[in-house]
């Protein structure tokens, strides 16, 4: 009598594609995703800018030089918070 062990079964391969792999090697890197269009800092920005206008239509006290100039302000410190915010985002590589 021989004492070889049974075989084993063997699960079937399926045929590979491209270059000689057993199917699609998808790797999704979850971590790099950008966050989905619309965050507070624009909620912030467009309330603030309306909430300036009414106040120049309203008073007279706040005429348009002030608004454009707060306009400026708002504008250039809502690019400044975009751009902090993507470059902590950027992969180091």
């Amino acid at each position: 009598m021989s004492t070889t062990p049974p075989e084993q079964p063997t699960t079937p391969q399926q045929p590979g594609g491209g270059y000689g792999g057993s199917g699609p090697n998808v790797n999704f890197n979850l971590a790099a995703l950008m966050p989905t269009p619309g965050n507070a800092e624009l909620v912030v920005y467009m309330l603030a800018t309306i909430f300036i206008a009414i106040i120049a239509l309203a008073s007279d006290r706040v005429d348009a030089p002030a608004f454009v100039t707060a306009f400026t302000f708002f504008t250039v410190a809502y690019l400044l918070s975009r751009g902090i915010a993507k470059a902590s985002r950027v992969l180091e590589r």
